[in-house]
């Protein structure tokens, strides 16, 4: 296992790629002219959090974990509901929330963090869960 793999609880993550993209936003000045700014960004920040919440409410469901440092530890298999659409919502709904946050942010410079985000994600919490899904199911 990597030195960060599992390591960083993936909301830390989120506010740490949030505020990095509010740094660049107000550091460099490369603002956009986004139509209905505030709604779409209010858009995306709310369906993150419910496509995000939709994962937890299958996994509870379910009755298997959802923390994100055991997966080792999960009693099923979850293929229902959110998660015939996609194997991380709860990763996908961080994601939408921070282009959310991008587009309220309005800066192109901002998104720049948006790809770092994805890499991190896959490589030190979805990679490792899972070869763990994999050895268990």
């Amino acid at each position: 296992m990597g030195s960060l793999e599992l390591r960083i609880p993936p909301v830390a993550v989120v506010i740490i790629v949030a505020a990095g993209m509010a740094a660049l936003s107000y550091g460099v000045s490369a603002p956009v002219a986004i139509p209905a700014r505030l709604p779409v960004a209010l858009t995306l920040v709310v369906a993150g959090a419910l496509v995000a919440l939709a994962g937890v409410v299958a996994f509870r469901r379910h009755k298997t974990t959802v923390n994100p440092f055991t997966p080792e530890q999960s009693s099923t298999l979850v293929a229902t509901g959110i998660y015939r659409y996609s194997r991380n919502p709860m990763y996908l709904g961080f994601l939408l929330a921070l282009i959310g946050w991008g587009v309220y942010l309005a800066s192109w410079v901002s998104a720049l963090l948006l790809p770092a985000f994805v890499v991190y994600m896959n490589r030190f919490q979805i990679g490792p869960a899972e070869r763990a899904m994999s050895a268990k199911f």
